[in-house]
């Protein structure tokens, strides 16, 4: 299940970490909201447009989240 995979956002630039935000959670640049609930989102089943338009947010800076997460996933459960 999604929610179970890590994802390494330490090198993400789209990404980052304040310790006084979603208790140290990453989050995408100059927001709130968790980098996480991006992936989780298309891993459910929603597309790049549909999750753009859910949070407001350009279609390719979804997409690179996405590609950035795929290729830095540390678990991949069976």
């Amino acid at each position: 299940m999604a929610a179970q995979d890590k994802i390494d956002w330490s090198e993400c630039p789209l990404v980052e970490i304040k310790p006084g935000v979603h208790s140290g959670a990453s989050v995408l640049r100059g927001t709130r909201m968790p980098a996480n609930a991006i992936v989780d989102n298309f891993d459910y089943g929603m597309s790049v447009s549909e999750i753009a338009e859910q949070f407001e947010l350009p279609p390719d800076r979804v997409q690179a989240i996405l590609a950035y997460a795929q290729s830095h996933r540390v678990a991949h459960p069976v």
